[in-house]
């Protein structure tokens, strides 16, 4: 198969949610809020939560089972894992090797990207790169965070929003110029880096007493400059990606965004004049599970008959950095 008429195509799905879930009454409990107040604003009822004792791997381990199960493929015969998440089981090694080993992938080679909310489309579009220059034939994408690990839970700001969840997707080689990943796009703008981070933890303010006494090793956030920046930089490449793939929009079957907010997606949905009804949400049920949210309701679509054979989708994210992404995909 040569290089110039390669293209990666989606074989398989698969997502994990943990069984704990914790929903806005129970938060009720835990800060000064209300089912009504978290609901209105952010769309989101409840999310899940990592047992204690597990780590980001387990779930990405199951997620990446039923992906590998979907595909018909074994795990012997992965060429590369790239992992999207900000939350490794380990400072070091990667989570991916950690995945590796679970999965007894022994011919993959396997490392994480950081992008946050977007790690999920970055690890797609280097795969993809990796399959379209011919260096692998094969790929498992996977998109995973605990959320919970990194959250104040006496900071209502941020503690409704986020939950755990792993996704992924397992990509081949193809020569089939109807169907795969038709484009994608990646941007970052180091100038919000603190906008939406982790003070403590790091090689800058490692840790010691003062930082875990002033809870620094938890998310800090400006929700509104996150808002404002996020629904603009979705639309913009997400046109981008669009032209690049030489689709309209009118084409698209669906759209599969980040699921942050509902008011985000809404406002993009509206600057995209893409009606709701093609637009994927469950952050209801999950809320916003980071680099685990894009395959997460991918994996959703798929198996509930959203997604049918020659549909196009967008997948688009934003995340911390700020970094955002898109891709476009014919199945």
């Amino acid at each position: 198969m040569s290089a110039a008429q390669r293209r990666s195509v989606i074989l398989g799905t698969g997502s994990e949610l943990p069984n704990k879930i914790i929903t806005n009454e129970d938060l009720e409990r835990l800060v000064e809020t209300s089912d009504e107040w978290i609901t209105v604003r952010t769309g989101i009822k409840q999310r899940r939560v990592l047992e204690e004792g597990k780590g980001n791997a387990d779930m990405a381990y199951h997620a990446a089972l039923r992906a590998l199960e979907d595909a018909d493929l074994e795990a012997k015969d992965l060429d590369a894992i790239v992992m999207g998440t900000v939350t490794a089981d380990y400072p070091f090694p990667s989570s991916a090797c950690v995945l590796e080993d679970m999965l007894g992938a022994r011919k993959a080679f396997s490392f994480d990207v950081n992008a946050a909310c977007s790690g999920f489309l970055n690890a797609l579009a280097v795969s993809d790169s990796f399959i379209r220059s011919g260096l692998i034939n094969n790929a498992l994408v996977v998109g995973s965070d605990a959320l919970s690990r990194l959250l104040n839970w006496e900071d209502r700001t941020t503690c409704i929003l986020f939950g755990d969840a792993a996704g992924a997707v397992v990509l081949g080689a193809s020569e089939n110029g109807d169907k795969g990943i038709l484009s994608t796009r990646l941007r970052t703008d180091g100038s919000h880096v603190k906008t939406l981070y982790v003070p403590a933890g790091g090689s800058r303010n490692p840790t010691n007493p003062e930082t875990v006494q002033n809870n620094e090793h938890t998310i800090t956030m400006n929700g509104k400059e996150v808002f404002k920046t996020a629904v603009r930089s979705m639309e913009e490449i997400s046109r981008q990606a669009l032209k690049d793939a030489g689709v309209t929009i009118d084409q698209v079957s669906l759209v599969i965004p980040h699921q942050a907010n509902r008011r985000i997606i809404e406002a993009l949905a509206e600057r995209l004049h893409v009606p709701m009804e093609k637009v994927m949400i469950n952050l209801d049920k999950y809320g916003n599970t980071s680099a685990a949210s894009v395959p997460v309701a991918l994996d959703e679509a798929r198996r509930t008959g959203r997604i049918k054979a020659g549909d196009v989708v967008l997948l688009n994210a934003f995340g911390a950095g700020f970094a955002w992404g898109a891709a476009v995909g014919r199945f």
